[in-house]
């Protein structure tokens, strides 16, 4: 499937696929757009774009990546695991041994050449441009999300800086507080790479903020890339169209061509301001903290523009998807690093960081222990607070098979591991911020070579009389819902089950 263009285009691709319902009644965008908002995510509903919004003259959408089916719309895909299968590809690159695997390769490096950002001379982002005292953040829906938040906040920003030592773009979403008609802060946490390039700099840093663009550049400002990967090349990897770009009109910085709005503006080094508090993913209001002001010295859009939001709050809210996304899509590069994982789960509940349940192919003593700590060394993944390990033939995804295995498998005084380490910036629960406690379980099967005394045989009915069952299933008059999902849950688990067992 084809990704949309355009943020006008997603909204017209919703609208087609009836994801998308459109509320013509005015509503506040101060509390009252997420309580609708809330409501409707957490039964599974659509898309919504206020028209209305009171206020304002721009409309808002908010909860475009919703659900999983609007997830994978907004990549062009069947299943998050078919954009996994592509980077997987491009990963796994191998010095080409014949001519069929050269013009393979030049095929993928032609691929990810014409994946890199263009720049134009002129695009709808810059149909209107407003500047100096004519600058007024009011006149955008922006939300006010939740009672205790100290003020409205943007919460869907591709937030574009340079690295001033090398000139590197990065383009990362943080929450923006607005303070004023011109200025807001800056949520630049700890960990990442735009606070990088602010501690970087010597005096000022130039910084632009898109809003409103096509799903697959939304989602690549949130992904958790190395530094030096530029996001507008991921997304244009992902689209398979290069992202189209221009010139700021008051910054020097490439902004996306078909953004609805662009604030340009710029950082001092030694500005702070009281950020905060502010209802977050995490399920708890952040308290106020000193961050970066933004001082904004355009402000660019469309002809009437559209604004995006999102509100993120006691899970499941709409980032739960795009979380899920970036769990699917960079598990080629968790492997790529540790081969011995077969999968992975980062679930919503456990808001991303709080815990991540890992299957592997155990092949040694303490493997389990190994694949923790790796996991507490890679990336992003650096700050999660519990890893589980499972067995190769555990379904990761499924909680119930593996709290199974957790409360079989475990003894807590050979398998629970208690480390500490870096904690994400937001974590509310260590008694040292940015830093604490780390727990690993280890539940896979133990065997002699582990200490432990001879490991039980998983109970498993035998093949052929699942298929004899299979095949009579509609003779014993029962149903075949329960029978089928039955069989399926078995056929995945069985021989795996087999392989793995330790006698």
């Amino acid at each position: 499937m084809a990704t949309p263009a355009d943020f006008r285009s997603w909204i017209a691709l919703l609208e087609r696929e009836g994801e998308l319902v459109r509320v013509s009644a005015e509503v506040d965008p101060h509390l009252e757009v997420t309580e609708i908002v809330d409501r409707t995510v957490k039964a599974g509903g659509p898309a919504l774009l206020f028209e209305h919004p009171k206020g304002s003259s721009h409309p808002l959408l908010i909860n475009q990546f919703g659900t999983e089916r609007r997830m994978c719309l907004a990549l062009g895909v069947e299943r998050l695991d078919d954009v996994a299968a592509k980077l997987e590809d491009v990963l796994e690159m191998q010095p080409p041994q014949g001519l069929v695997d050269k013009v393979r390769g030049l095929k993928k490096l032609k691929s990810i050449a014409d994946s890199l950002p263009q720049t134009k001379r002129s695009g709808p982002a810059q149909e209107i441009v407003v500047t100096g005292d004519d600058v007024d953040l009011g006149a955008l829906p922006i939300q006010t999300c939740w009672p205790g938040d100290a003020g409205a906040f943007i919460t869907l920003p591709a937030v574009i800086t340079k690295d001033p030592r090398t000139g590197t773009r990065n383009v990362g979403m943080y929450r923006m507080q607005v303070l004023d008609r011109a200025t807001t802060a800056m949520h630049w946490q700890i960990h990442k790479d735009g606070r990088a390039d602010y501690l970087a700099t010597d005096g000022r840093i130039e910084v632009a903020v898109a809003l409103g663009l096509d799903p697959v550049t939304t989602y690549s400002a949130s992904a958790p890339l190395p530094k030096h990967i530029d996001e507008f090349m991921l997304a244009g990897f992902l689209r398979g169209d290069p992202v189209q770009l221009l010139k700021g009109k008051t910054v020097d910085l490439d902004v996306p061509a078909n953004a609805e709005i662009v604030l340009e503006g710029y950082i001092d080094k030694d500005e702070l301001t009281a950020e905060g508090p502010f209802g977050d993913h995490t399920g708890f209001y952040t308290a106020a903290e000193a961050f970066p002001v933004f001082h904004v010295t355009a402000v660019t859009m469309r002809e009437d523009a559209i604004y995006p939001s999102i509100v993120v709050g006691k899970p499941p809210a709409e980032d739960a998807w795009l979380g899920k996304a970036t769990e699917r899509i960079f598990l080629p590069a968790v492997k790529m690093t540790v081969p011995e994982i077969v999968d992975y789960d980062l679930p919503v509940a456990g808001v991303f960081h709080n815990c991540c349940i890992v299957s592997i192919r155990k092949a040694f003593p303490g493997h389990a222990k190994k694949v923790m700590h790796a996991i507490w060394g890679l990336g992003m993944l650096s700050l999660t607070k519990a890893v589980v390990v499972v067995d190769e033939h555990v379904n990761v995804h499924d909680y119930e098979e593996v709290f199974f295995y957790v409360g079989a498998n475990v003894d807590p005084g050979r398998d629970v591991l208690i480390s500490e380490g870096p904690l994400d910036h937001l974590d509310h629960a260590p008694t040292h911020q940015f830093f604490g406690g780390k727990l690993g379980i280890d539940a896979t099967a133990k065997g002699p070579d582990e200490g432990t005394r001879p490991w039980p045989e998983e109970i498993e009915m035998s093949e052929e009389i699942c298929a004899l069952v299979d095949r009579r299933w509609e003779e014993y008059g029962i149903g075949s819902e329960s029978g089928q999902n039955g069989a399926r849950k078995r056929l995945r688990t069985l021989n795996l089950s087999r392989a793995m067992r330790r006698e």
